[in-house]
């Protein structure tokens, strides 16, 4: 079933107060295990958009537990956040020590061609 939704206008009784109310959604309370890191960064990072990546490791950055992981690389928190805000722009430098600080590494796979997985003890090019 279908509805229609019409646009009321600033004087209508629209309250925006109760919107505001609401709590706000905050990805990184969900990144709570190393998989969950791993495959929010993967999806940020097929997109092929640097800013995009930049922004996953920010939001990772505010993981709760990833505070730790900061202060063992001598980063702190906001410094990985400020270093990845959208205005910032970073560099590939710049993302690989975040990455590092952050306990993940950037791995490099081909694009449209499926990985075949090779016989242990066979010679490389052999594959299953």
């Amino acid at each position: 079933m279908k509805t229609t939704h019409t646009v009321s206008s600033a004087g209508d009784d629209f309250d925006t107060n109760a919107i505001r109310a609401f709590p706000r959604f905050e990805p990184a309370d969900y990144l709570d295990s190393e998989e969950a890191i791993v495959g929010f960064v993967n999806i940020f990072s097929e997109e092929g958009d640097a800013t995009m990546l930049a922004h996953a490791l920010a939001t990772v950055a505010r993981a709760p537990g990833v505070a730790e992981i900061a202060q063992s690389s001598a980063s702190t928190r906001e410094g990985l956040c400020t270093a990845l805000c959208a205005e910032s722009r970073p560099h590939l430098d710049t993302i690989m020590r975040v990455m590092t600080s952050l306990g993940l590494r950037l791995v490099v796979e081909p694009i449209n061609r499926p990985v075949e997985a090779e016989v242990p003890g066979s010679p490389p090019g052999d594959q299953v």
